[in-house]
């Protein structure tokens, strides 16, 4: 099993900057990609950003040019810079990871804009 562990969430004005980390444990040999989504209240769950074992990335065309996803693979970690944020960018985000068991989730932070 793979537990994951999100941090940096908070309140932010608009066009500031927040990094969220999330720390992997456990089975991290069965992690084949990780990434970030977020759920605004009324509104489905979407992917934001992805980053394979290989490193390649996406990004969902609202966040791209603003939003930075990392790794640490020594660290077990995985990052998600926002910069420029907006007010519709205020949801929980949450960490996943598409594992060999399929795809398991953080616990969720909070990031709220202000405007």
């Amino acid at each position: 099993q793979v537990q994951l562990v999100e941090s940096g969430g908070g309140l932010v004005q608009a066009g500031g900057s927040l990094r969220l980390s999330c720390v992997a444990s456990g089975n991290i040999f069965s992690i084949n990609a990780m990434g970030w989504y977020r759920q605004a209240p009324g509104k489905q769950r979407e992917l934001v950003a992805g980053i394979t074992t290989s490193g390649s990335t996406n990004y969902a065309d609202s966040v791209k040019g603003r939003f930075t996803i990392s790794r640490d693979t020594a660290k077990n970690m995985v990052y998600l810079q926002m910069n420029s944020l907006k007010p519709e960018d205020t949801a929980v985000y949450y960490c996943a990871s598409l594992t060999t068991s399929g795809r398991v989730w953080g616990q969720g932070t909070q990031v709220t804009v202000s405007s």
